[in-house]
């Protein structure tokens, strides 16, 4: 896998992103999709293959695949026969082409800002344009029109607008979360040497810091709160230490202490990072009185600027650092069937469904918004300004109808498409596992491989209900794509979601729907191999029929 530079993100205004003329969107899958004049077919589907600067031996397309590319393309792609052409498997959205794009997610992009500009990436490659909650969007959308919008760098929302858009039309909208279990940096990070190791200090989020973590190769990435000493200005950037630099070591069962179940997560749970230096090296402070990087371990604060070019080290002023897994995603199995991965959670419903909105049609007749929400902090509740019990979403939906209906708009026309709207809130849930089956309910057994999963609760820590769920499966019916059930045992917890507290904020219909995967909060999980691209085809599907399917409701 090749190593790819860090990229500087700014917190306010991404960095210029390439952006090749916008693609034709396939039509449903799994039919082959159509051009339009003046689009790149090609072009569209190398975004979704995810081969843009990768090597051509990996990148194999067909000749007629090739000829649909830009000149500038031409060269990353290998001569292939239309059987191994990934392009074509992508344009027919067949599950297993998204396999190796959404490993290569997982292994390159380990914590939320890297996950939002890799997004950011896919968005602008794809035609979306960036709009600023700092400016007015009064003329900035359009009918026909893309775009994405953030918050925090750590939140995401993208959508399109149909082409024949009327005041009132309602919005299909997906709603994820990209935050996973983790441990993240103290304020103060620098701890006293014991034993001659050198010691980090971190707190966990969530759940974070399970015994799951314990003798695991960890890596050290997040972003990085700079001021350029000549302009003055401050942003944020991203880094990545990507190879092994924490553990967690446990106690050898010689000593007959039990490991698991009684530790204290804040002095005995504390990573290793090296072995203690000359006293000089580890004790001389790298800035002045106050500075930021004096509470940090002074050779990790080294590491971090050698990687990001930074001559200066009080010119870094914060940093937002976690710890996750560094062991690659990876096919397991006899047949390779299964992933392998830290962060599954939900880094896979969530990939899916904004991949699903870069696949979506681009048909002249849709009236209706093609919505995608990505949020952060769900592990802790979804109450920073960031998560999705903020105003972000609605604010977004009443902003964009207020730019689309500037003369009209008000309570009336709100209303009006949060009753046309529906809200699928895609969250991974509990697969079967073979060596605990009496802990499920029968026909509530989750597969892995087979299609997405349908999640009730009785007490409302689900969104789903009867009409809703009617809704999803007529999705299913016509895309093809199969649809299972969960729900938990009356003698067992049951999670919760983002979608309760979304649905009640726009008033919406709404359920609760994602892909199965096993070890849910262990530091590596498991998810079927065909699961992220059945994410996409039927996420894809919600996306293009919800209009067709709300006018099949009375």
């Amino acid at each position: 896998m090749t190593r790819r530079t860090p990229v500087p993100y700014h917190q306010y205004s991404v960095l210029p992103l390439r952006q090749p003329p916008a693609a034709a969107p396939p039509s449903p899958s799994p039919a082959p999709v159509t051009t339009t004049p003046n689009s790149s077919l090609g072009s569209k589907n190398l975004v979704l293959a995810d081969m843009d600067g990768r090597t051509c031996r990996e990148n194999r397309a067909c000749a007629s695949c090739i000829s649909r590319l830009m000149p500038s393309e031409i060269g990353q792609v290998n001569l292939a026969d239309d059987q191994t052409c990934r392009l074509c498997r992508v344009a027919r959205c067949e599950p297993e082409a998204f396999t190796k794009p959404f490993c290569d997610f997982l292994q390159e992009n380990p914590t939320v800002f890297h996950t939002v500009h890799y997004f950011q990436r896919k968005l602008s490659d794809s035609g979306f344009k960036e709009l600023s909650a700092r400016d007015a969007w009064n003329g900035k959308i359009h009918p026909g029109g893309k775009y994405w919008v953030t918050r925090n760098g750590s939140t995401i929302i993208a959508f399109t607008v149909g082409e024949a858009y009327k005041p009132g039309n309602g919005a299909a909208m997906i709603g994820g979360h990209i935050d996973a279990l983790t441990a993240r940096l103290k304020p103060v990070s620098h701890r006293p040497n014991k034993a001659g190791y050198v010691q980090l200090g971190v707190a966990q989020y969530a759940g974070g810091l399970n015994h799951t973590w314990w003798d695991r190769d960890l890596s050290i990435g997040g972003r990085v709160v700079f001021r350029d000493p000549e302009t003055g200005k401050t942003s944020t950037r991203l880094v990545k230490l990507d190879w092994p630099i924490a553990k967690i070591p446990t106690l050898a069962p010689h000593f007959g202490i039990g490991m698991f179940g009684n530790n204290n997560k804040e002095t005995q749970a504390v990573p290793i990072i090296g072995l203690q230096g000359s006293s000089r090296q580890d004790a001389e402070p790298l800035g002045p009185d106050g500075a930021f990087v004096n509470t940090q371990p002074p050779r990790l604060v080294q590491l971090i600027a050698k990687e990001l070019g930074i001559s200066s080290y009080s010119s870094i002023l914060d940093w937002e650092l976690e710890l996750y897994d560094s062991q690659p995603a990876q096919r397991m199995g006899m047949d390779k069937e299964f992933i392998t991965a830290g962060r599954i959670d939900d880094k896979l419903c969530s990939w899916a469904a904004l991949m699903g909105l870069l696949a979506a049609d681009n048909n002249p007749t849709d009236g209706h918004i093609k919505l995608v929400a990505l949020f952060d902090d769900e592990e802790i509740g979804s109450l920073l300004r960031q998560g999705a019990r903020s105003n972000f979403l609605p604010i977004v939906i009443e902003r964009t109808v207020e730019a689309l209906n500037p003369s009209s708009y008000g309570p009336g026309l709100l209303g009006q498409t949060y009753a046309r709207s529906f809200l699928l809130s895609a969250d991974v849930t509990h697969a079967g596992n073979p060596n605990f089956l009496e802990t499920y309910m029968d026909g509530h057994v989750p597969q892995l491989n087979v299609g997405i999963v349908i999640c009730g609760d009785s007490n409302g820590h689900m969104t789903t209900d009867a009409v809703s769920t009617a809704i999803l499966r007529r999705v299913g019916e016509m895309v093809g794509a199969k649809t299972q059930n969960f729900q938990i045992r009356n003698d067992s917890r049951s999670g919760g979601t983002i979608g309760p507290s979304l649905s009640s904020a726009m008033g919406c219909r709404a359920a609760d729907a994602g892909l199965p995967q096993l070890s849910m909060h262990s530091v590596r999980a498991t998810t079927g191999a065909l699961d992220p691209g059945l994410g996409v085809q039927y996420f894809k599907g919600f996306l293009d029929l919800w209009e067709q399917i709300d006018g099949e409701w009375s």
